[in-house]
């Protein structure tokens, strides 16, 4: 981090709580897109892609297989929406974190 300011540092903070979006709008995980066929002789699916696409969040558990969950396609920027919004919370919070250190690195009031 560049040297600025106690002050300024304090400043930035707050900044980036106010850019915090509605938690209660997160999600973590991935989206995933799948083309699937449907095992139909003679359907159109046997020859391209697969019938799709179709959406599933992906969530990750250590020691386990990622848990993959249907996500209708009513729901699909929804859950693009609040997958953002979970990075950008993390962004935000890996900047506090970083101004925190500084701060008491510099042995400055946090």
């Amino acid at each position: 981090m560049p040297t600025r300011s106690a002050t300024w540092l304090r400043r930035r903070r707050k900044a980036l709580l106010r850019k915090l979006p509605d938690l209660e709008a997160i999600l973590k995980g991935s989206l995933v897109e799948r083309y699937k066929r449907c095992g139909k002789p003679g359907c159109k699916c046997a020859r391209g892609r697969g019938h799709g696409p179709k959406y599933y969040l992906s969530i990750s558990r250590t020691g386990a297989r990622p848990l993959m969950e249907y996500v209708p396609q009513e729901y699909h920027d929804q859950v693009l929406e609040y997958l953002a919004n979970h990075q950008r919370v993390r962004e935000i919070l890996a900047e506090i974190s970083a101004i925190n250190r500084e701060l008491l690195r510099r042995r400055k009031p946090l």
